[in-house]
C-alpha cells in the first residue's frame, strides 16, 4: 500500500491533506515521493524557523539526545534553565512556563489570569475578553477563547467565561468590559490574527487597550504562537508596538520543528503560579529546549533586518500583481487576497513547485526566516503567475 492509502485507512480523518507526500528536504526546498522539488512557503505553519534539516539545530538536538532525551520536571536540566534565562533576558519577562504546544501555553496564560484576578479582585472576576476572528487553540478552553463561532458549534458546552469583541474597535471593547461590571480578568489578543485571515491590529487600538487595561488592573495576554520568534520582523510582535504585556505565549517557531510552547510572565504575575498549581510531563523537554536555544540565539538584528527586507519585497511585488486585491500581514506572516478563489491559486502554485497555505479566503505565506532571496523571488513569481491566470 502507498503511504497515502495507509494514512487514509489508519489516521484519524481530521486533516484535509494536500496530495503531496514530503519525504526529504533541506532549507526551503522539499521533495515528494517522486523527487519533485517544491519551494516551501509555509515552513510547517511557521514552525521550521530556519527551514528543513537545519544543521545548527540538528547538531544541538543530536548532541542532547546523546545525553538524556527526557527527565520530567522532577529534576533540573541545563537546556530548560538556559532557555528560560535567554527568553527572560531577551524580553524583560521574569518567569517561563514550558509546555508542548501553543494551546497549552494559552491554557497556562488563562490560568494565570484567572488566579491573579481571583486573588486581587475577587473570585467572580474570571472572564477573558478576546477578539472576533481570533484563534487560540483546539482544547475546549482555548476553543472557547477563540473568537470564531464555527469552531464552537460541535463541541458545546465549552468552558464558560469568554466574550469576544471586534478587532480594532476600542469602543466596543470598553463597552463590553463595562457591561460585565468591569469583571474582566484579562484581554487576550493576537497582534496579527493568523488563522483568522492575517489581520493586523492597529497601534491605536493596541495602545488604547493596554492603557484601559492598566487603569483597571486587567491583564494583557499577547498570543504569539504564530507571530513570535522573529516572524514579524521583531523577536516578538509586541515589540513592534512598544508595549509590555503581562503574559506572552508562544510555540511553533520556537522549537524549530520539535513540539515546544512557552508562557512568559512579567514581574506583575511572576509569582501567581505556585507549587502544584500547574504542570506538564513533557514541558521543558531537554531535547526540545536544546533545539530552541539555537533558534532564539540566531534571531538577531541582522536576521530581523533580512526578514524586513524580504517582507518589503513580497509586499511591493504582490501589491502591483495582476489578480491580487490586497496584501496584509507583518514581516514574513503575509495574507494575499486574490481575485480567484484561494484554493485554485494554491493548487496552481503546487503544480508549479511552490507550497503555500491559506487563511480564510486568502493565500497565506509563512516561509522560513532565512529563505534565500533567489528562492523567495522564484516562489513569488510563481504565485504572481497563478494569481493572474
Amino acid at each position: 500500500m502507498e503511504i497515502k492509502q495507509i494514512d487514509q485507512m489508519y489516521v484519524a480523518n481530521t486533516y484535509k491533506r494536500f496530495p503531496v507526500e514530503i519525504v526529504s528536504g533541506k532549507g526551503s526546498l522539499v521533495y515528494d515521493e517522486n523527487g519533485k522539488r517544491y519551494i516551501d512557503m509555509g515552513s510547517g505553519i511557521a514552525v521550521n524557523s530556519f527551514g528543513i534539516a537545519d544543521d545548527v539545530w540538528m547538531s544541538a538536538v543530536t548532541e542532547q539526545l546523546g545525553h538524556v532525551q527526557h527527565t520530567s520536571n522532577l529534576y533540573y536540566t541545563a537546556p530548560c534553565a538556559k532557555l528560560a534565562k535567554t527568553l527572560c533576558e531577551r524580553t524583560g519577562m521574569k518567569k517561563v512556563f514550558f509546555a508542548n504546544s501553543g494551546a497549552e501555553a494559552n491554557e497556562c496564560a488563562i490560568k494565570v489570569a484567572r488566579k491573579y484576578a481571583a486573588e486581587k479582585r475577587g473570585a467572580d472576576v474570571y472572564t477573558i475578553l478576546t477578539l472576533q476572528n481570533s484563534f487560540h487553540g483546539r482544547t475546549l478552553t482555548t476553543l472557547a477563547a477563540t473568537g470564531q463561532d464555527h469552531f464552537h458549534e460541535l463541541f458545546q458546552p465549552l468552558t464558560p467565561g469568554f466574550i469576544h469583541t471586534p478587532a480594532n474597535d476600542l469602543d466596543a471593547l470598553i463597552a463590553a468590559t463595562e457591561a460585565q461590571d468591569n469583571k474582566i480578568a484579562a484581554y487576550m489578543i493576537e497582534l496579527v490574527q493568523g488563522e483568522g485571515g492575517v489581520n493586523v491590529l492597529t497601534e491605536e487600538f493596541v495602545h488604547g487597550l493596554c492603557a484601559y487595561a492598566e487603569a483597571h488592573d486587567i491583564l494583557v495576554i499577547v498570543d504569539e504562537v504564530q507571530t513570535g520568534n522573529g516572524r514579524t520582523g521583531a523577536l516578538y510582535a509586541y515589540m513592534n508596538y512598544g508595549i509590555q504585556p503581562d503574559v506572552v505565549t508562544t510555540a511553533k517557531g520556537i522549537g524549530g520543528g520539535l513540539p515546544l510552547g512557552a508562557a512568559l510572565m512579567s514581574e506583575k504575575v511572576e509569582h501567581v503560579l505556585r507549587f502544584g498549581d500547574h504542570g506538564s510531563t513533557y514541558g521543558g523537554n531537554p531535547v526540545c529546549c536544546a533545539g530552541a536555544q539555537t533558534v532564539i540565539d540566531r534571531i538577531d538584528d541582522a536576521l530581523l533586518a533580512e526578514v524586513k527586507e524580504k517582507s518589503a519585497y513580497i509586499f511591493d511585488t504582490l501589491r502591483h500583481a495582476n489578480g491580487v486585491e490586497s496584501v496584509t500581514g507583518m514581516g514574513l506572516m503575509i495574507g494575499v487576497k486574490t481575485e480567484k478563489p484561494a484554493g485554485e491559486v494554491l493548487a496552481e502554485c503546487m503544480e508549479h513547485g511552490v507550497l503555500c497555505l491559506t487563511a480564510k479566503d486568502k493565500i497565506r505565506l509563512l516561509p522560513a526566516l532565512n529563505i534565500p532571496m533567489e528562492l523567495l523571488k522564484e516562489a513569488i513569481a510563481v504565485l504572481c503567475a497563478a494569481c493572474a491566470k
